[in-house]
């Protein structure tokens, strides 16, 4: 089965403020049957969205079996406010505004829960996020609040400190991953939280000339050698290209073809495991 386990219906790839007002009325269809076309022709049988708060992966998700796709998608992303994720996700204040989401979601019919818990990588800089990850107090309620609403949890995530409470915690899937060290690699393993890498929001930057290359290099390298060393481990990996994001087009696909040269033979199997875990999951 080929499946990417993490992809933005809502955005194109090259411009998101563009692509996002596309949908901002309501979800512009001809775009998403286009989307969806793709995938089907590259024979992709899986997608699991990042979520958005216009609706676009909720009306890709009913097209999806017009096109042999069965399409998972949080609805919107959950962030807390002034943190990371507002541009596409709903924000809330505290616990109590955030369990109110998560009962919306599951009344309106989301497949998981999406939480925003860290910022970003700064490909000018490596080695440096544009904002800290919330608080392993604030992380461990996130997931529980969501848990025993009976969801899955898929968290962006970026940080060591970040991953390492993320799974310690129980959520069920971290996507992204930056600047993992050996105790988050572990954490985990032990929980075995599935970690969906994207690697390909690295990769195609290079030679674009809109970052800096020595830190995208330096970046890049950092995330082959933590994605070897948890495979090494035993941990579960599966393929998400986070397509949507600059440089990563609908249809790019390149995230399959950029893990099997990081993790060789073994690619096909490792995968296998990760992708029939998130379809199992969520």
């Amino acid at each position: 089965m080929k499946a990417d386990c993490h992809m933005h219906m809502v955005l194109d790839g090259f411009d998101w403020r563009s692509s996002i007002a596309r949908h901002r009325e309501a979800p512009h269809i001809p775009t998403i049957r286009a989307a969806l076309d793709i995938y089907g022709r590259q024979g992709y049988t899986y997608l699991r969205d990042g979520g958005d708060r216009w609706g676009v992966g909720a009306a890709a998700r009913e097209l999806a079996p017009e096109y042999g796709i069965t399409y998972r998608t949080p609805l919107a992303p959950l962030c807390k406010a002034g943190h990371y994720g507002s541009f596409i996700g709903l924000a809330y204040e505290n616990f109590k505004e955030y369990a109110a989401l998560v009962e919306s979601h599951r009344k309106n019919g989301a497949d998981f829960i999406k939480i925003m818990i860290s910022g970003l990588m700064d490909f000018d800089r490596a080695g440096i996020l544009t904002q800290d990850g919330l608080s392993p107090d604030e992380i461990r309620e996130l997931i529980h609040i969501a848990h025993e609403e009976g969801f899955c949890v898929m968290a962006h995530c970026n940080g060591a400190r970040t991953m390492q409470a993320a799974a310690t915690w129980g959520v069920d899937s971290i996507e992204h991953g930056a600047y993992a060290d050996t105790d988050a690699l572990w954490a985990m393993v032990e929980n075995k939280t599935v970690w969906v890498p994207t690697v390909s929001t690295i990769a195609n930057l290079r030679g674009k000339g809109r970052f800096n290359e020595k830190a995208v290099a330096n970046i890049l390298a950092s995330a082959i050698e933590n994605i070897r060393k948890f495979a090494a481990l035993g941990g579960i990996l599966a393929p998400g290209s986070d397509a949507g994001a600059w440089a990563v087009p609908h249809g790019a696909d390149t995230e399959h073809a950029l893990l099997t040269e990081i993790l060789g033979q073994s690619a096909k199997d490792i995968l296998s495991i990760g992708t029939s875990t998130i379809i199992d999951k969520f």
